[in-house]
C-alpha cells in the first residue's frame, strides 16, 4: 500500500512539468520528502500509460533519457520531447540548466 502511494505522489509531481521542461527523478525524489528514492520514481514511471502521465519529461541527472526503452519504440521518448522543443543530442537533453523544472522550487 505504501509503494503505491508514494507512486501516486510521483504522478502527481510529473503531470505538473510543463511542455518544453523536464526534470529528474532524483528532483522527484527530493521533492516527495525521499532523496534516496530516484531509482523508485523511475520504477514508477516504467509503469504508467506515457500518454496520460508526460514521463518522458523525466530524465536522470545528467540529462539522459534513460527511460527510452520503456516507450514504444526506443526513439519515442526523444521523438515527444523534440516535439515540444527540448533538443537531444547523443540521447541527451542538449542545455539541461536552460530547460530543468526543479519541483521543490516550482510547487513549493
Amino acid at each position: 500500500m505504501l509503494l503505491n502511494n508514494f507512486f501516486s505522489k510521483v504522478y502527481e509531481v510529473v503531470i505538473q512539468i510543463p511542455e518544453g521542461r523536464v526534470t529528474s527523478y532524483g528532483a522527484i525524489a527530493n521533492y516527495l520528502g525521499s532523496p534516496q528514492s530516484a531509482r523508485m520514481v523511475g520504477w514508477a514511471l516504467n509503469k504508467v500509460n506515457t500518454f496520460e502521465i508526460p514521463a518522458h519529461r523525466v530524465v536522470n541527472k545528467q540529462g539522459l533519457l534513460t527511460g527510452k526503452f520503456h516507450f514504444d519504440g526506443v526513439t519515442l521518448m526523444q521523438q515527444l520531447l523534440e516535439n515540444e522543443a527540448i533538443e537531444v543530442l547523443d540521447n541527451q537533453i542538449h542545455d539541461l540548466k536552460k530547460v530543468f523544472w526543479d519541483p521543490s522550487k516550482e510547487l513549493s
